[in-house]
C-alpha cells in the first residue's frame, strides 16, 4: 500500500533553501526512494528594485528558511530529508503534518503566477475602490482601519494606508482579509 504524495514544509538554515533543494535532489537520484518524491519548491518571486540610479532584478523568498517538498511520507523518505545537510527538520517535528491542499493550491498560484489545475478564485462579494475605508479582519494587520490607495482586481489585493505608531504606513492585504469599515 502506497501513501499519496502530499506537501510538507521542511525547515532549513536561512539563506540555504536552494542549496538544500539541490542537495536533496542529488541525494535521491538513482535511489529506490526517488519514487517517493515529487516537486521540491522554494517559494520565491522575481522583484525589480531601484537602488540609486540602477535597476536591479532580485529574487525574494516568500518564506526564508523553509522549502516545500511534495512526497510520500515513508520512513526512508523522512530520513533522507531529515539527514540532508542544512536541514533542521520538518515543520511539526517527528510527526509532520501535510500542508492543506487548498493552502498549497494558493501557494502554487502565488509563486507560478497561475496554479496548474486550480479553478479561478470566485469574485469577491464586495468590490473596493480607491479612497474606501476598510477594516482588516485577519492577518498581521488585524483590527487596523485604513484607506484604500490602490486595488488589483486580478490578484485580489488591496494596498491600504494604515496608521502604525502614528505614522501612515502602506500595507498590502488580500480581499479576503478586509471588510468595509462601518
Amino acid at each position: 500500500m502506497t501513501t499519496p504524495m502530499e506537501w510538507y514544509v521542511v525547515n532549513t538554515f536561512s539563506g540555504y533553501e536552494n542549496t538544500v533543494k539541490r542537495a536533496l535532489e542529488e541525494r535521491m537520484k538513482g535511489k529506490p526512494v526517488e519514487d517517493a518524491f515529487g516537486e521540491i519548491l522554494v517559494p520565491s518571486e522575481s522583484v525589480t528594485e531601484q537602488r540609486g540610479k540602477k535597476t536591479i532584478k532580485t529574487t525574494r523568498k516568500f518564506f526564508p528558511g523553509y522549502i516545500f517538498v511534495n512526497m510520500e511520507l515513508t520512513e526512508e523518505a523522512w530520513h533522507m530529508v531529515k539527514n540532508t545537510p542544512k536541514v533542521t527538520g520538518f515543520l511539526g517535528g517527528n510527526t509532520p503534518k501535510p500542508v492543506a491542499q487548498r493552502e498549497m493550491q494558493r501557494m502554487l498560484g502565488a509563486t507560478s503566477g497561475e496554479a496548474k489545475g486550480v479553478e479561478a478564485a470566485p469574485a469577491p462579494a464586495v468590490t473596493y475602490k480607491v479612497s474606501d475605508n476598510v477594516r482588516v479582519k485577519s492577518g498581521a494587520f488585524a483590527n487596523f482601519t485604513g484607506e484604500v490607495e490602490e486595488v488589483n482586481q486580478d490578484k485580489h489585493k488591496i494596498w491600504l494606508s494604515v496608521s502604525i505608531f502614528g505614522r501612515p504606513t502602506r500595507v498590502e492585504v488580500d480581499f479576503s482579509e478586509v471588510e468595509p469599515a462601518t
